[in-house]
């Protein structure tokens, strides 16, 4: 069982309002609830603030977080879009109650919860001010980190930065975090996890922009999402039919090609799935540009390193 608690505080009392946190975790909420296909995801639930009457406090929170972290889950995502605030290395996730004394939730009762919890797999994603904090423990130093195992973090910017809201009314990150969930970080198979969404993310920000970082302590990594795959499955078990061992050149010749004579319904079937390897970057043809000229002046294709890697996992029977 899969449980998703989505946060976002865009009023405050005696703080700036904001204006993208609520969209972010309203826009996060059906790509985590549902994974392409429309199946079953994450069961999600939004909790967002935008006006006084909606406000949540610190304790709010809090038992939110014993919720979602309660006994029945093995897996566990909070989401977190609001104002952060430094505490001496740690973070706050402020509330609409925040105090100069008491500003909201610090990352370290976030760990102690987590320590306390029987959930195997927990990911947490900030999109704060200062949210690079959450992943340090001030009584070490601020530049170690130490994480339980099965816990991920995710943030949107370093410790020492701020995270950037949109003239669209968005948080930057969290703009990037959707395009990633939609399948922008996704693998040929399909699956989105931690590791592809950090990629994604750390590619989106430029050298003078805010820096998203991650910390994570697991042994294998899980889905967050799972989208279309890039090619049918049956496709791309056939890389150990049409290439029988990794460095197999794929023969080519003009009977490949539909558009010429005579017709080879066979071969011109193949070359589909080859093209189709060649767009999910699994094979490069031999001395040309294109697999059509691969095919036209009878070379070949030969599998590209991420197509070896598919390989063996087709020949390891994972696919």
């Amino acid at each position: 069982m899969k449980r998703a608690l989505l946060v976002g505080i865009d009023h405050y009392r005696n703080r700036p309002d904001l204006t993208g946190c609520v969209n972010d975790a309203t826009a996060l909420l059906p790509l985590l609830a549902r994974n392409e296909d429309d199946s079953p995801n994450f069961g999600c639930r939004l909790v967002t603030v935008d006006n006084a009457a909606q406000a949540i406090g610190r304790d709010h929170l809090l038992g939110l977080l014993d919720d979602l972290l309660a006994p029945g889950s093995d897996f566990a995502l909070f989401y977190y879009a609001g104002h952060g605030a430094p505490q001496n290395g740690d973070v706050a996730l402020m509330t609409p109650d925040a105090t100069d004394i008491t500003p909201g939730v610090r990352f370290t009762e976030v760990l102690e919860l987590v320590n306390r919890s029987d959930v195997k797999e927990i990911v947490i994603i900030l999109d704060c001010c200062f949210s690079g904090g959450a992943t340090t423990v001030p009584a070490l130093g601020t530049t170690q980190a130490i994480l339980p195992t099965g816990m991920t973090v995710l943030t949107a910017s370093r410790g020492d930065q701020f995270s950037v809201e949109t003239a669209a009314g968005r948080g930057q990150f969290s703009t990037y975090l959707e395009g990633a969930l939609e399948g922008g970080a996704a693998d040929v198979l399909g699956h989105v996890n931690v590791s592809g969404l950090y990629a994604y993310l750390s590619e989106s920000f430029g050298a003078w922009d805010q820096r998203p970082t991650f910390k994570t302590n697991i042994d294998r990594l899980h889905d967050i999402r799972m989208c279309n795959p890039r090619l049918p499955l049956s496709v791309l078990r056939k890389l150990t039919k049409w290439f029988p061992t990794p460095d197999h050149s794929y023969a080519l010749d003009p009977s490949y090609e539909p558009t010429e004579a005579p017709q080879h319904p066979e071969h011109e079937a193949i070359f589909s799935g080859l093209q189709k390897y060649r767009a999910c970057r699994l094979v490069d043809p031999v001395g040309q540009e294109h697999l059509y000229y691969a095919a036209m002046r009878s070379t070949g294709c030969v599998l590209t390193p991420l197509g070896k890697h598919y390989w063996h996992l087709v020949k390891a029977g994972r696919v």
